[in-house]
């Protein structure tokens, strides 16, 4: 079995997923080869994936390294699995790009990475590679899977579902915490084993529809009295979607910070006690990325240098999806698919977030129905971004660019048209490097 790691210099991330794969018992045989651009990162993934093999896997994988787009094609060679965890563009000048221009136009963002300017200004310079991805794989491995782990997920991996040969799912931790870390911030932990929930939706944005106990009760009635008295009671980190709560009726997957700004509610110049009275963190992913490559400079020697180094499988769907196709172990994630009447009321091509069942066919999602009509209306906001900036990628049109910002609700709710079309020329330059021509 042969697995390629799409941007291996994400050392945290390629540990979880690559030693969950060393942990998994039969998959530990694995042909596991090492991709990425950067050269000194690559080599640090390298020395501690190959300590993870000697100390909890018997030295059993092969762990090869590829570095540079001139060998991209040599690591996806005959891959079975592809899992995708690249992030073009980086911190600097990227992310400070989509972060710093949007402010000087009055527009503030906490996270940017899945909707919004900078949700759009990723897809639309990560589609590109993508694009190289799939032409690689359709002609060196076209039956791998594509397991896609890099944001914006629904934008990218909607793209490669809808206009590539290559079988894809997109994963997002976030379902798999989502109701137990709901429940114990409510001090109701003796109702986390054997709860029965069902999850359905768009990715960041997916519905805690259905949350019962062992015996079949059903918890939202508690859980929502006490989200409610938890926001009266004074600032929390979870506060977006306790409101969110109150008023629609159901909880979400993704947190509070990255919620704040996939609507016209919270963050606005108008009204700045907003900010404080929800306790959003504005700018919050840029001060993570600073906090981040600080701490691997202090924790590099601590992955890459002591010979004890170890690992415990995970919670990442990555190790299961392959142990469960490899095996035909039936499994269930929540998966990101196209939505071809999955969900009923929201749109064909729009790519969800919905109970999947995995086996050696491979994934299949789950029919749901239709959600409550408030919480497709919700992810229709959502969804429209989306597909715009999926449809300009596609055409390489600057006009829908522009319809992609008009659209997307914060950044409409605080700036005009010519506004936003500025900001988004002045984008479009920033990130010329990563992206197409544009007409």
């Amino acid at each position: 079995m042969k697995i390629a790691f799409m941007g291996a210099g994400s050392t945290v991330f390629a540990k979880n997923v690559l030693g969950d794969i060393m942990c998994a018992g039969e998959l530990g045989n694995a042909d596991i080869r090492l991709y990425d651009i950067d050269a000194q990162r690559l080599d640090e993934s390298k020395v501690m994936l190959d300590l993870i093999n000697r100390n909890c896997n018997a030295g059993r994988a092969a762990i090869s390294v590829f570095m540079g787009t001139e060998n991209r094609r040599k690591a996806l060679d005959k891959a079975d699995f592809v899992v995708n965890a690249i992030q073009v563009g980086g911190y600097d000048p990227a992310t400070i790009a989509d972060f710093e221009i949007p402010k000087k136009y009055g527009l503030r963002q906490t996270i940017g990475d899945t909707l919004g300017i900078g949700g759009i200004m990723r897809g639309l310079r990560t589609i590109p590679v993508l694009e190289d991805f799939a032409r690689d794989m359709e002609e060196v491995c076209p039956d791998t899977w594509f397991l896609n782990y890099t944001n914006p997920m629904a934008i990218l991996t909607g793209y490669m579902q809808r206009y590539t040969g290559i079988k894809t799912v997109g994963l997002c931790h976030s379902v798999q915490v989502c109701s137990e870390r709901l429940l114990r911030h409510l001090g109701m932990e003796d109702v986390i084993d054997g709860r029965r929930e069902l999850i359905a939706g768009i990715n960041h944005m997916a519905w805690l529809l259905k949350i019962l106990d062992r015996d079949g009760r059903d918890l939202y009635p508690e859980i929502r009295r006490r989200a409610a008295e938890q926001n009266a009671a004074g600032l929390h980190n979870d506060m977006v979607r306790y409101e969110y709560l109150r008023r629609f009726g159901y909880y979400c997957t993704e947190s509070s910070e990255h919620n704040a700004e996939y609507n016209p509610f919270f963050i606005k110049a108008r009204y700045p006690e907003l900010i404080e009275r929800f306790n959003i963190p504005l700018d919050e992913y840029p001060r993570r990325c600073v906090q981040q490559i600080e701490e691997w400079k202090s924790r590099s020697a601590e992955f890459t240098a002591d010979p004890a180094v170890s690992h415990e499988r995970s919670r990442e769907y990555a190790s299961y999806i392959i142990e469960s196709i490899i095996l035909n172990k039936p499994y269930e994630i929540g998966g990101n698919i196209l939505n071809a009447g999955l969900i009923g009321n929201l749109p064909a091509d729009a790519c969800v977030e919905v109970p999947c069942l995995v086996n050696g066919e491979g994934i299949r999602g789950c029919r749901v129905g239709s959600l409550p009509v408030q919480l497709a209306a919700m992810n229709m906001t959502n969804i429209n971004v989306q597909l715009l900036t999926i449809a300009a990628a596609r055409e390489r049109k600057k006009d829908l660019v522009y319809n992609a910002a008009m659209l997307d609700p914060h950044t409409a709710a605080e700036l005009d048209i010519d506004s936003i079309t500025a900001m988004c020329d002045e984008l479009m330059e920033a990130h010329a490097q990563w992206l197409p021509e544009y007409k």
